[in-house]
């Protein structure tokens, strides 16, 4: 799925990107309530407007979640490691997966605007490969 080099940058970019995870996190949330009001469906007991803790806390958890998954991408810790989101989100929160999807996209775009020219091509083809395997992962037990 991954090339060796394409899991490097991954680490690389995740390893910056967890030093802002409270900022990418919580304008990547924000950009998705934003754009697609219906997924604030599952977040209506949170105070969802800009720069509010419980944005920037859940933003946090999501980027510093997906920056861990990066060390295993590639391993059966992956899924082993990860599975327990899949089973919190079905299970407990209910999050439908199309949910995922948009976030990833929502992901992808504060993540160029942050990152700038550092955000090339190759950087973006393996994020976006990345992203989409996370969310597959979650989204396989709600099943």
């Amino acid at each position: 799925m991954l090339s060796n080099r394409e899991k490097e940058l991954l680490i690389e970019l995740w390893d910056k990107l967890a030093l802002v995870a409270e900022d990418i996190g919580s304008e990547a949330l924000l950009r998705m309530f934003t754009a697609f009001p219906k997924t604030k469906t599952y977040f209506e007991h949170l105070d969802l407007s800009p720069r509010s803790e419980h944005l920037r806390s859940h933003g946090k958890k999501i980027v510093l979640a997906l920056a861990e998954g990066t060390r295993d991408i590639s391993t059966p810790l992956f899924t082993e490691n990860l599975g327990y989101l899949g089973r919190f989100h079905a299970y407990q929160l209910r999050i439908h997966p199309t949910n995922f999807k948009i976030l990833n996209h929502c992901m992808l775009v504060t993540i160029a605007c942050y990152m700038g020219e550092d955000f090339g091509p190759a950087v973006h083809a393996a994020t976006d490969k990345y992203l989409s395997a996370f969310s597959a992962l979650l989204a396989e037990k709600f099943r």
